[in-house]
């Protein structure tokens, strides 16, 4: 798929600027996932990191793998990616602009993706093509919003509003079991169901599944 095409792109090369400005809603349950995440890497490790925004997670973790490449659909957030890796290099570390789905030249021994599965188009049909990038045995760690657990007047009236008037890109509305149902039709063996939040209901599960 043309990077370009995607739905996606357009909504998040005009906000990148301001998304990048945003601070972290919840710095404590982020650094929680940090620290989960780098005990799982090793040095030895080759890692794909899908729909890595402006770079900031991939600058913490990178240094815990043997190589690191951080992609994202949107050229304006990986710009942006590039200028925070010249001010901070980290060894291994590459970005690129690339469709989650999209083939890759290598695969990787762990597949990250960190709020990115709920802006997939469609959760069978994208993670179908995304996983094949993991190796037989390979880690797949994501963490994502699950929007179907919002108050149904969010999902249903101000989110198609927010859309409406592009303050908001297309989501996949699933409950973490319904995820957790996908990523076992996918054929993974899911190790780990987390909730890493430490601010009232956290709708973002952490989630470690293994490719057979």
């Amino acid at each position: 798929m043309n990077a370009h095409a995607h739905p996606q792109v357009t909504f998040w090369n005009r906000i990148a600027r301001k998304y990048a400005a945003d601070p972290i809603a919840d710095e404590p349950g982020y650094e929680n996932t940090l620290r989960r995440v780098q005990a799982l890497l090793h040095a030895d490790q080759d890692v794909l990191e899908v729909g890595c925004g402006t770079g900031s997670t991939a600058l913490r973790l990178a240094g815990a793998a043997r190589r690191y490449l951080a992609t994202d659909v949107a050229p304006e957030m990986i710009a942006i990616a590039r200028e925070k890796f010249q001010a901070q290099p980290v060894s291994g570390l590459q970005f690129e602009v690339a469709d989650a789905c999209s083939p890759q030249a290598r695969s990787f021994d762990v597949l990250l993706a960190f709020n990115a599965v709920h802006l997939l188009p469609d959760l069978d049909a994208s993670l179908s093509p995304m996983l094949r990038a993991l190796k037989p045995g390979g880690l797949f760690i994501s963490k994502t919003a699950c929007v179907g657990e919002m108050n149904p007047l969010i999902t249903r009236l101000a989110l198609p509003l927010a859309r409406l008037i592009g303050k908001a890109p297309p989501v996949l509305l699933f409950k973490a079991e319904q995820l957790v149902a996908a990523y076992e039709r996918q054929g993974l063996a899911v190790e780990a169901v987390e909730r890493h939040g430490t601010r009232g209901k956290d709708l973002r599960v952490f989630i470690i599944a293994r490719k057979p």
